[in-house]
Order: structure tokens, then C-alpha cells, then sequence
């Protein structure tokens, strides 16, 4: 059975489960895990785990109406999150989302590498990378190739990595790579500027803001450098996480003040211009009834809109916190690897186990949940048909996008959903022709996915 290739989990240290407690299933992506039987050696029971808090729809907001911005053409999307807070707001686009055309653009995921970098969007052209460290400029309206190049470095040291991504300014493409290097790129041309090696390997994608490129490594730092000569900068240290979700987290930033996400699970603000601190959250909590909630990762990207910063963690947390204070605003228990997406009265969030969720953005009470964690039925054949066998599968979603008043996700099952983001309501499934876990952006009337096959589909 193929594994999605963004979610893979590196677990370089057991997990240690004190107490009665027995766990079943270690797969992160089952739906529910089974509560363990409490037991007591005398006496009578007593429980010691109290029961998992249970989302549910606000009795005062069912079928409510809610306010969404009106949908905006948007001509560019230079970063992984569209923007450098990672908010976008509500773009017009897809329209009936048919297939407009599909590219191919090199590698696909297998055991040794993997697709991870969102595709960015500038001046009539979108750019990819695949998982061998190639990047590909197509015609954002043909799909005609207008460069191709290979950045992977000829090294002993590193034959196989995967990871890292793009970014967009100033007519530069800057990357970040697996294979311990950031470059700079001309966007028209593909001719290499610069590149500057690390010493860690750069699963993220880099956020470049006001003349620094910032990019999280896979030891938790928080790199920068220049973005004109490629000069290291400052850098800042999180806690070491030994069991983490092989993906990391491109950094938010509004005005000077940078907004970092690790896989300690810490929510960190600093000065972009000094790496300062500001404050720190931790965005964890312990479940003694799933050990998996010890991977405290915050894998998707931290959101900043309205004064407000939103995340997720693998552990179980969805907050919003205050930007200039650091204090949390609210708290829901949502296990995530996704980005939310804040627009208007809400903030959509997709959590591990398949539900969509709609959730107030000032209160953090919920108006609607679509669960699309339904399982799946493959077939894996056999030789000549001999010895085929039936299993299920559930799918893994992706961060949503909001254009034209509908929610679009892409899944493992290699299907994309279009959601009313007013109800929640299913308005349009369709096969993509292969799993994909980015999010879908979106530019000049657009939607624009990449699949775990190095594929780029264009709808429209």
C-alpha cells in the first residue's frame, strides 16, 4: 500500500506510555484509536484518564449565516501561504473546476524522495519543484514548459534527501532544499544566482519579507539570510524534537515580527529583524489514551490575520493566539498536520481524521463539521489476478482553499472535494488522477494542485 509521502513519520525515539494504559495502533492516520481498559491491582476502579473533550456544532450557531469577504481576482501567489502572513482572505477562482491541463514535472514521491513544496505563482508563470530537486517555470495559462533546472548538488554526503520549496520576490525564485542548501534563482530565466549550504537538511518551503529569506530547518532552527548575497543571518534555536512528522512549517510574518511553528510543537514569535523573542506557546497536550499525541508537531504553516495567529498541532491543539501578546484567545482539540484558513467571521482548519471544520474566528465555537474521513475500499492485484486482495484505506486531506465561496481540498484517495463554505454541504467531487496532499492555491481565476506524482493539474 503506498504511503502519502508529506506525512511520513520519523520516529527516532520510541514513545514511552507510563501507567495501565495499552495502545493498539500506532498509525497516525486511523481515525479513532481505541481506549485502552482501565485496571486496578485492588480495590475499586478508579479512572484516571479523564474523557477526551468531543468537538461539536454550537447549539446558538447551527444553520447560522456567517460573513465571507467577497471573492477577489488575485493575479500572484509568491509564497507557500499566498502572502507572507499565510492569509490570503477569499480568492475568486476554479469555476466549474474542470481539468484545463496536466504537466508532468519530474520525480514523483517513492521510498527515497518526495514531492513537499507548494507551487508558487508571479508574472503569467508558476513554478514547481519535484523530489529530486528540480524546478520547472510553466505558462500559468497553457501549461507550456519556459524552464527547467536542476539544483541538486553533485555530493557524496547527501545521495537522497527530500523536502524544502519556493519563494517568489522582486523577479528572484528562492529555494530551500533537503539537500542543505538555500539558492536564488532568476524567475525569467532559471540561471542560478546564488546558493548557500546548511548544515540541516530544509524540509520546509522558505517566507522571504523585507529582504531576508526565513526557512525552518529539520533540527528545529529558525534560519535567515539575505536575500541579495545569500549571507546567513540570524538564527534561532527551538527545542529538540527526536519524533516529528517529516514535513516542517514555513514561518508567517507581519510587519517585524515573525510567527515560527516547530515539531516540539512551540509557537514562536520573534523580531524578523534581530530574532528577538517575543513570546512562546506551546501548542501540546497529553493523551495518555494515544501515545501518538507525544509527536508534538506543528506541520502545517501558522496563519496571521486580524491582530490574530492560528495553528494546529499534531497533539491536538487548534488556537488562536494573540499577535502582539502571545496570549491564547481559544483553544479547540483538533489533531492536525494541515494549515487553517481564516477569512471573515471564520477559520477553517482540516484536522488528521478527515473532518473539515468551521469554527468562529472570535469565540472558537463551531457552526458546521463535514467528515470526509469515510474509508476507502482499494484493490491490490495479484499476479494474474491471483491473490488479489480488498482493503480500506482512509484518505489523508490537505489544507483547504477558499475560492469562490467553496472549500477545495485534494486527498490520498486522489480525489479533490468542493465544499459550500457556508454549510459545509458537498457541491463536487472529482478524480485528480493521483494522491495529492498540497493545498490547492489559486491565481487569475485558477486552481492550480500538485499531486505526489509530479503532476500539476490546472482547473478551471
Amino acid at each position: 500500500m503506498r504511503r502519502p509521502s508529506l506525512l511520513v513519520l520519523f520516529l527516532a525515539a520510541s514513545v514511552a506510555v507510563s501507567g495501565c494504559s495499552t495502545v493498539n495502533r500506532l498509525n497516525p492516520f486511523n481515525r479513532d484509536d481505541e481506549a485502552p481498559q482501565e485496571t486496578a491491582a485492588e480495590g475499586q476502579r478508579i479512572a484516571i484518564v479523564a474523557a477526551d473533550e468531543k468537538l461539536e456544532v454550537a447549539e446558538a450557531l447551527k444553520g447560522a449565516d456567517f460573513f465571507l469577504p467577497t471573492p477577489e481576482a488575485i493575479t500572484s501567489w509568491p509564497l507557500p501561504g499566498g502572502t507572507p502572513e499565510q492569509a490570503v482572505g477569499h480568492p475568486e477562482a476554479g469555476g466549474s473546476l474542470s481539468i484545463a491541463w496536466k504537466r508532468g514535472f519530474g520525480e514523483g514521491s517513492d521510498r527515497g524522495h518526495h514531492v513537499t513544496a507548494p507551487p508558487v505563482a508571479a508574472n503569467g508563470k508558476i513554478y514547481v519543484m519535484d523530489g529530486g530537486a528540480t524546478i520547472t517555470a510553466f505558462d500559468a495559462q497553457s501549461g507550456s514548459q519556459v524552464w527547467r533546472t536542476n539544483v541538486r548538488p553533485d555530493s557524496r554526503r547527501d545521495k537522497e534527501a527530500f523536502g524544502g520549496g519556493l519563494a517568489i520576490a522582486d523577479g528572484k525564485l528562492y529555494v530551500s532544499s533537503g539537500y542543505r542548501f538555500v539558492a536564488q534563482l532568476d524567475a525569467e530565466t532559471g540561471a542560478v544566482g546564488w546558493r548557500t549550504n546548511t548544515e540541516q537538511p530544509l524540509h520546509a518551503a522558505p517566507t522571504v519579507s523585507g529582504g531576508r529569506i526565513f526557512v525552518v530547518a529539520v533540527d528545529n532552527t529558525l534560519l535567515t539570510f539575505d536575500t541579495a548575497t545569500g549571507a546567513a543571518g540570524w538564527n534561532y534555536q527551538a527545542l529538540t524534537e527526536p519524533a516529528r512528522v517529516l514535513a516542517a512549517s514555513s514561518p508567517a510574518v507581519s510587519g517585524d515580527t515573525v510567527v515560527a511553528s516547530f515539531g516540539s510543537g512551540e509557537l514562536v514569535a520573534l523580531r524578523a529583524a534581530n530574532g528577538n523573542d517575543l513570546w512562546n506557546e506551546a501548542l501540546s497536550r497529553a493523551n495518555r489514551n494515544n501515545a501518538l499525541s507525544e509527536i508534538r508537531d506543528i506541520a502545517g504553516r501558522p496563519v496571521i490575520y486580524q491582530g490574530d495567529v492560528f495553528a494546529v498541532s499534531h497533539s491536538g491543539v487548534f488556537a488562536a493566539t494573540d499577535l502582539r501578546t502571545g496570549q491564547a484567545r481559544w483553544s479547540l482539540p483538533v489533531t492536525g498536520i494541515t494549515t487553517p484558513w481564516p477569512a471573515g467571521d471564520v477559520v477553517y482548519v482540516v484536522s488528521k481524521a478527515g473532518e473539515v471544520i468551521c469554527v468562529a474566528r472570535e469565540s472558537g465555537q463551531i457552526y458546521w463539521i463535514q467528515d470526509l474521513g469515510a474509508p476507502r475500499e482499494k484493490r491490490a492485484s495479484g499476479f494474474l489476478g491471483i491473490g488479489r486482495k480488498k482493503f480500506t484505506v482512509r484518505p489523508v486531506w490537505s489544507s483547504p482553499l477558499l475560492a469562490s465561496n467553496r472549500l477545495i481540498l485534494v486527498g490520498t484517495s486522489g480525489e479533490l472535494v468542493a465544499l459550500n463554505a457556508k454549510t459545509g454541504a458537498v457541491e463536487k467531487t472529482m478524480k485528480i488522477g493521483g494522491p495529492a496532499m498540497i493545498g490547492p492555491i489559486a491565481v487569475n481565476g485558477t486552481v492550480y494542485v500538485v499531486t505526489d506524482e509530479a503532476q500539476l493539474i490546472a482547473l478551471r
